[in-house]
C-alpha cells in the first residue's frame, strides 16, 4: 500500500451487498451448535491434563510419579526432564524446551503433561502428581518494586518520547493538572479455553486448536520442536473468542505435540479455566501519571503520561498506555513514556486494545478534571486542542473526524441537559450523572494473502487461514468477493482457519477485515480485469451482477466469458502510506450513570458510542463488535480485576464466578452510531479496524458520569462502591 486509492472498486459495485446489516453466515451453524471448534474435532485421542507450579518463584527439586501412575487409565507424566532427554532441541541448546522449565517464574506455570486414556483419569493423575520445590523470595506487588524498574526496549510504540520542555511549561501553565490513576491487571476470559488436539502422520503434525493468528502460530510451534513449518498444519475453522490470549502457541499445544509424537497417538488438552487466567496471559496492571498544562482557553501546552507496567524477567511485551496520546491531542510539549517492573505474576500480553485501553482511562479522566479546574464543557475542551496535523511526526491524518463524532453524540444523547455541577442531579437515593470521553484507536494493516476462485457457474469461492474468533470474517469476506465479482451473498463460499490455504495476518490487532479483506480484493480485481479482457472491456467500465457481465451495451453471462473456473491469488502489504499518514479511528463515547448515595452502587443507565471508522462492510456485524468492545470498557471501569495475592502471587479469583465480566443485567441500553466516512490511505476498501476501537475511553465516560453524579473522583480502578463511600454527599 504505497498511495491512497482514490477510488474503490466497492464504491462501484452494483451487487448492494457491501455495508449491509447482513446475518452472519456461520450463525446458524452456532446456534445449532454445528460449528466444530478445537476440541471437538475427534473423539478418539488420549487426554492429557497440564500441571502448574504451585509457588511462585522457585526451583522444581523433584517429580514423584509413582502415585499419578498407579491412577488408573493413566499412560505416562510428561515433565520437562523426560522431554528434554528424549528429544533435544536443534542447535545444541541447553535449556528445557518451553513447555516446562525447571525455574519456576509464576504460580501456575506449566511444569507437567499427564496422559491418560479418559478425562476423568487424566485429571485424577493430576492431582496425584507430587511435585517438592525450592520457594524463593519473589516479586508480586508493583509498588513495592517501583524503584527497581527499568525501560524495555522499543516495539510498535517508542517507550519514551518526549519533544519541548514539559517541566518549564507546566510551571508557566495558567491551568495544570497532575494526577496518578491505577489499572488492575485483567484476564482475557475467552469463553472458549485454550485447547488442543495434536496427531502426528508420519513427521507431519497437525493440530487442531484455538488459535487467533495461525500463519505465526506455525511457526511458534515449528520452532518449539526444532521441524520445518512445512511439517506443521494448524486447523481452526472456529475459535470461540481470544481477546489476544490466543494470539500465540499456549502452553498445552505444546505438551500436546510433544506428548502425541511420543505416544504415537492423537492427544486432546483443554485447560480448566482456572489455568486459563493462570498459565496464559493477563493484562498487565498499570500506574499511570497524567500532566496537563493549559492556558485559560482551554488551549494544552503540555502533556506527559508516564505508565509503570508489569511483565515477567526477560519478557519485551509492555503495555502500551500512552499509546493514543502521541497524537489524540495538540500540545507541543510533550513526554510519554513506559517502564517495567518485573514481577512473578502470570505473563503480560496483549488484551482486546493493548494501550488504548487502560492508557485512556487515564487520559480521558485527566482532561475531565482540567475541564472542571477551566470550567469548560469536556467537548468544548477537546475540541480546542484538536491537531490539524500529528503533533509528534508532523504529518497529516489519513481522516479524522473526532469533532464529528463529539457532536452527534451530544445531540443524540441530550449532552445539553447535563448539569455540570457534581451531584446536581436526583432522583430520590439515586445521584444521575453523565459522562463522555473520546475514543481513538491507532489503524493497522499486516501483510495477508487470500486465494479466491470464480466458477464458470458464477459461484465464488474465497480461501485464506484468516480465523473468525467471534466476529464476522465469514460474512464480511464474503461480501467483499460477492460485491466485486457480482454474486449474491449465497453463492460465495468461504474457506478459514487452516494453513493450507493462503497465510493472512490472522485475527488480532483490529487488523483483520483490513488485511485478510484487502487481499481478498486484490484476487477479486485481478479476476475483474480478466473478465474485462475477455469482454473487451478495460476494468474500470466492468460491472459485475448476479453472474452477469456487463459492459457498454453488452450483457453477457459469465459462464460465456470463461471456459472454466479463474482462480487468482491477492496479497497485501503495508507500504509508503503507513509513513506518510497517521492513521487511526475516532468516537465518542458517552453515559449515563446513577449512583446510589446510600450504598455506593452504581448502575449505568445508558451508552452511546459515535464512531468514524472508513468504511462499515458490515454494519450489523460492525455495531455487535462496537457494543462488545462497550461492554470491556463497563468491565473495566466497574468490576474487572485480576487479583494476586500479594504475599506468593497466587491469583485468587480465576474462574468466571469470582473474576467479574460484565453479565447482561449490569449491561444498560446501548446504541451505536456510525459516522459516514472513507479512508483513501488506509487500505484498497477505504476501511479502518474497528474491534477495539468500542472500547477506548469507554470505561473513562463511565468514570466521568459518576464524578458528574456524585463528586466522588476515584482514580483507582475498578470504581467500585466502597471506593466511592467515603465521598458521598450526606443523604
Amino acid at each position: 500500500m504505497d498511495a491512497p486509492v482514490e477510488t474503490s472498486l466497492l464504491d462501484t459495485g452494483a451487487q448492494g451487498i457491501i455495508g449491509k446489516p447482513l446475518d452472519r453466515i456461520d450463525g446458524p451453524l452456532k446456534v445449532a451448535g454445528k460449528a466444530i471448534y478445537a476440541a471437538e474435532q475427534d473423539a478418539n485421542t488420549l487426554h492429557g491434563v497440564l500441571v502448574g507450579a504451585r509457588i511462585g518463584k522457585g526451583r522444581v527439586a523433584a517429580i514423584n510419579e509413582a502415585a499419578t501412575l498407579a491412577t488408573p487409565g493413566v499412560i505416562r507424566v510428561f515433565t520437562d526432564f523426560e522431554t528434554f532427554a528424549r528429544n533435544p532441541q536443534q542447535g545444541g541448546e541447553e535449556e528445557a524446551p518451553t513447555q516446562g522449565v525447571r525455574e519456576i517464574a509464576y504460580v501456575g506455570q506449566p511444569l507437567a503433561l499427564v496422559v491418560a486414556e479418559n478425562l476423568e483419569a487424566a485429571r485424577e493423575g493430576a492431582e496425584a502428581l507430587v511435585i517438592a520445590y525450592e520457594e524463593e523470595a519473589g516479586a508480586f506487588e508493583r509498588e513495592a518494586h517501583a524503584a527497581e524498574c527499568e525501560t524495555p526496549p522499543d516495539a510498535s510504540t517508542p517507550a519514551h518520547s518526549s519533544q519541548g520542555d514539559l517541566d518549564r511549561a507546566m510551571a508557566d501553565a495558567a491551568v495544570t493538572i497532575d494526577v496518578t490513576y491505577t489499572t488492575p491487571s485483567q484476564s482475557n476470559a475467552p469463553m472458549e479455553p485454550h485447547a488442543t488436539i495434536a496427531r502426528w502422520d508420519g513427521d507431519n503434525l497437525i493440530l487442531h486448536t484455538a488459535n487467533q493468528m495461525l500463519a505465526s502460530c506455525r511457526k511458534q510451534m515449528a520452532d518449539a520442536l526444532g521441524i520445518e513449518e512445512t511439517n506443521v498444519r494448524l486447523i481452526a475453522p472456529y475459535v470461540g473468542g481470544g481477546f489476544g490470549s490466543k494470539l500465540g502457541i499456549a502452553p498445552e499445544a505444546v505438551a500436546a505435540a510433544l506428548a502425541a509424537r511420543e505416544l504415537g497417538r492423537p492427544i486432546k488438552a483443554v485447560m480448566s479455566r482456572p489455568q486459563v487466567f493462570e498459565a496464559t496471559v493477563r493484562r498487565s496492571d498499570t500506574r499511570q501519571r497524567i500532566r496537563l498544562a493549559a492556558g485559560h482557553d482551554g488551549r494544552l501546552t503540555a502533556i506527559g503520561h508516564e505508565t509503570l507496567a508489569s511483565n515477567l524477567d526477560g519478557e519485551d511485551f509492555f503495555e502500551p498506555a500512552g499509546i493514543a496520546t502521541h497524537f489524540l491531542y495538540a500540545g507541543e510539549n510533550r513526554s510519554i513514556t513506559h517502564d517495567l517492573v518485573r514481577l512473578n505474576l502470570t505473563l503480560s500480553g496483549s488484551m482486546r486494545c493493548p494501550g488504548e485501553a487502560v492508557g485512556m482511562l487515564a487520559l480521558e479522566c485527566a482532561m475531565d478534571e482540567l475541564a472542571e479546574a477551566l470550567g469548560m464543557d469536556p467537548i468544548a475542551l477537546r475540541k480546542a486542542n484538536e491537531p490539524e496535523r500529528d503533533p509528534e511526526q508532523d504529518i497529516p491524518f489519513s481522516s479524522r473526524n473526532l469533532i464529528a463524532c463529539m457532536d452527534r453524540g451530544a445531540k443524540e444523547f441530550g449532552w445539553d441537559r447535563r448539569d455540570p455541577t457534581p451531584g446536581g442531579r436526583r432522583e430520590g437515593e439515586w445521584l444521575i450523572g453523565l459522562g463522555m470521553a473520546a475514543a481513538a484507536r491507532s489503524n493497522l494493516m499486516q501483510r495477508s494473502a487470500a486465494r479466491v476462485t470464480l466458477r464458470r457457474d458464477g459461484a465464488v469461492i474465497v480461501e485464506t487461514d484468516m480465523t473468525d474468533i467471534g466476529t464476522g470474517s465469514y460474512t464480511i469476506l464474503a461480501q467483499i468477493a460477492g460485491e466485486m465479482l457480482g454474486a449474491p451473498i449465497g453463492r460465495v463460499q468461504v474457506s478459514l482457519g487452516d494453513t493450507d490455504l493462503p497465510p493472512a495476518a490472522g485475527s488480532g490487532g483490529s487488523w483483520g477485515a483490513n488485511s485478510a479483506g484487502s487481499a481478498v480484493y486484490a484476487a477479486c480485481e485481478a479476476i475483474r480485469a480478466k473478465l474485462a479482457g475477455a469482454m473487451g472491456a478495460s476494468p474500470g467500465d466492468l460491472t459485475l451482477k448476479d453472474g452477469e457481465a456487463i459492459a457498454g451495451n453488452r450483457h453477457v453471462r459469465i459462464a460465456d466469458l470463461i471456459d472454466g473456473d479463474l482462480t487468482e491469488e491477492g496479497a497485501i502489504r503495508p507500504g509508503k502510506t503507513d509513513e506518510a499518514f497517521t492513521q487511526a479511528a475516532f468516537g465518542a463515547h458517552f453515559a449515563e450513570v446513577a449512583v446510589n448515595a446510600v450504598t455506593g452502587e452504581t448502575r449505568v443507565r445508558r451508552m452511546l458510542g459515535v464512531f468514524a471508522a472508513g468504511r462499515i462492510l458490515n454494519e450489523k456485524t460492525a455495531r455487535s463488535q462496537c457494543l462488545g468492545g462497550m461492554t470491556f470498557g463497563l468491565g473495566a471501569a466497574l468490576t474487572e480485576e485480576l487479583v494476586h495475592d500479594i504475599r506468593n502471587g497466587k491469583c485468587v479469583n480465576h474462574d468466571l464466578a469470582e473474576y467479574h465480566v460484565p453479565a447482561n443485567a449490569d449491561v444498560p441500553q446501548q446504541e451505536v452510531i456510525f459516522i459516514e466516512e472513507r479512508d483513501h490511505a488506509a487500505n484498497p476498501m477505504l476501511t479502518k479496524g474497528i474491534g477495539e476501537l468500542g472500547i477506548s475511553g469507554a470505561g473513562a465516560a463511565i468514570a466521568n458520569a459518576i464524578h458528574n453524579a456524585c463528586g466522588v473522583r476515584v482514580r483507582d480502578y475498578p470504581l467500585t462502591l466502597d471506593k466511592l463511600l467515603p465521598g458521598l454527599p450526606p443523604v
